[in-house]
């Protein structure tokens, strides 16, 4: 699905997104990512939501966004807390949804200016 949002003035936008893959700006990756306003991770190591482990989260934890979102690949699926305990030791809040709606969210909260990360599972 391509997204239509006004420019993205500098900052990574979420242009597009399929079933196996994520377009930032126009570019495709077809691996999961963490993605912030001003920064592109492309070597997050999670590779599947079965895998995940609090080093995955510690490393978003790191860069202190407001709020994190956790897309969880096709289906909607919830993380236990001790998983994502990294984020709640540093009071920024986790939402975990389906990758898709984890694409749509992050752009809605980018384009109002929140320092929001958005770490999608591919």
């Amino acid at each position: 699905m391509k997204l239509h949002l006004t420019t993205s003035e500098g900052n990574y936008l979420i242009t597009g997104y399929g079933d196996n893959w994520v377009e930032i700006n126009k570019i495709r990756y077809q691996h999961s990512i963490i993605l912030l306003p001003d920064r592109l991770v492309t070597d997050w190591p999670a590779r599947d939501f079965e895998t995940l482990v609090p080093a995955h989260f510690q490393q978003i934890a790191e860069m202190q966004p407001e709020v994190a979102l956790l897309g969880t690949g096709a289906k909607h699926r919830f993380i236990h807390p001790k998983i994502s305990q990294p984020l709640m030791e540093k009071g920024i809040a986790l939402e975990c949804m389906d990758t898709a709606a984890a694409c749509r969210t992050y752009n809605i909260l980018m384009s109002e200016g929140r320092l929001v990360a958005a770490a999608l599972l591919i």
